[in-house]
């Protein structure tokens, strides 16, 4: 049982707390004794207090809870007045003690000397009532905070869905455009092939949690079959580099997050080349940080400032964004021309290496 555990349990938490604090007070007053020299019987004294102090206080507990939500005028009148009355009677029983045990069955000539020099008593059960609020507030503290925390992350998870689903309709809607092409142009044989390739494409992302991340090259099997659906319409005209290290593909990144950058490099680049065109991939570790590059050698665009200036379409951004929700600032994201032409962009994450269970 971990301490989170414990303090969740607020039947255990109490009293455990409760044990733990009697047990400290009897230690208290054991060295006490220790240091005024009284004789070894006392310890029953002590025993006998801190065990009559721990059972008068539990019955506050219950009583706190009832006024809980009452005024706080109402609640500081509660536990003034429950902490004067117990700490009262517990002074009553702790003189009953030294006196039954320590004094051989003393008795005093009058009965409200049980009642004399009780403040420190009730001093005593004062501390324990504050000890209880400020332990009960710091309960509701980070009950509040988890509360907090889980909408935050239900607002984050709902945001990932989000994006990472709206991939869907957007590489659907082009890739169904393709094919009636196809259709239309009479080349049945290409669209059943790309229809039949969508389908392994589509039961892959369906298959995959938008929220979790993928080992790198679980990401690259993902781009292979969307390349395939690609390769029906280009046929020779896509050529493909991939230059990913051994590390690099045990390296966690989010789902589909190259597809749409392939895309706009098929779609901007590759497509407007009569004679074809290769699109570069590559990734290594360095730093430790994943560092990813995606190049084409099509007419590029114009940049300003390592923006898009006449940026059409979801994919740049919806990429952008997904990174800013997964990552916050600790990633980066740059548009740049590539050599000798074309468009390159450049990501950086940091680098989480998959474990052997995510990879099956």
């Amino acid at each position: 049982m971990n301490w989170q555990s414990l303090v969740d349990n607020r039947q255990r938490f109490f009293w455990v707390l409760q044990i733990a604090g009697w047990i400290g007070y009897a230690l208290v007053n054991y060295i006490g004794s220790k240091v005024f020299e009284m004789r070894d019987i006392y310890v029953f004294v002590i025993v006998l207090n801190a065990y009559a102090g721990c059972l008068m206080t539990v019955p506050l507990r219950y009583m706190y809870r009832k006024a809980w939500n009452a005024s706080p005028w109402v609640l500081m009148l509660v536990v003034f007045s429950a902490s004067y009355v117990t700490g009262t009677l517990w002074a009553v029983v702790q003189k009953f003690n030294l006196w039954e045990i320590y004094r051989h069955g003393y008795r005093p000539s009058e009965w409200f000397y049980y009642f004399q020099q009780g403040l420190d008593s009730v001093y005593i059960v004062l501390c324990w009532s504050g000890l209880y609020f400020g332990i009960k507030y710091y309960q509701l503290l980070q009950s509040e905070r988890q509360k907090a925390l889980k909408a935050t992350t239900m607002a984050h998870e709902a945001q990932l869905k989000m994006l990472r689903y709206q991939l869907n309709p957007h590489f659907l809607f082009n890739t169904l455009n393709a094919i009636s092409t196809l259709i239309l142009v009479k080349e049945n044989k290409d669209a059943n092939l790309m229809v039949s390739k969508l389908s392994d494409f589509l039961r892959y992302t369906l298959n995959t949690d938008p929220i979790k991340k993928v080992p790198l090259e679980q990401e690259l099997h993902a781009l292979m079959l969307y390349l395939e659906i690609e390769r029906v319409r280009f046929d020779e005209r896509l050529k493909l580099n991939v230059q990913v290290s051994d590390e690099a593909k045990q390296a966690l990144v989010p789902s589909l997050i190259l597809q749409p950058i392939i895309e706009n490099a098929i779609k901007y680049a590759i497509a407007h080349l009569a004679q074809g065109g290769v699109i570069d991939i590559k990734a290594q570790v360095f730093a430790n940080e994943l560092l990813l590059e995606v190049g084409d050698n099509g007419p590029g665009t114009e940049l300003v400032n390592g923006q898009l200036v006449n940026a059409q379409g979801v994919g740049v951004a919806n990429t952008k964004d997904r990174l800013k929700t997964l990552y916050e600032n600790n990633y980066s994201f740059v548009l740049s021309h590539n050599t000798p032409s074309g468009l390159k962009v450049n990501l950086r994450v940091p680098f989480e290496k998959a474990v052997k269970n995510e990879q099956d």
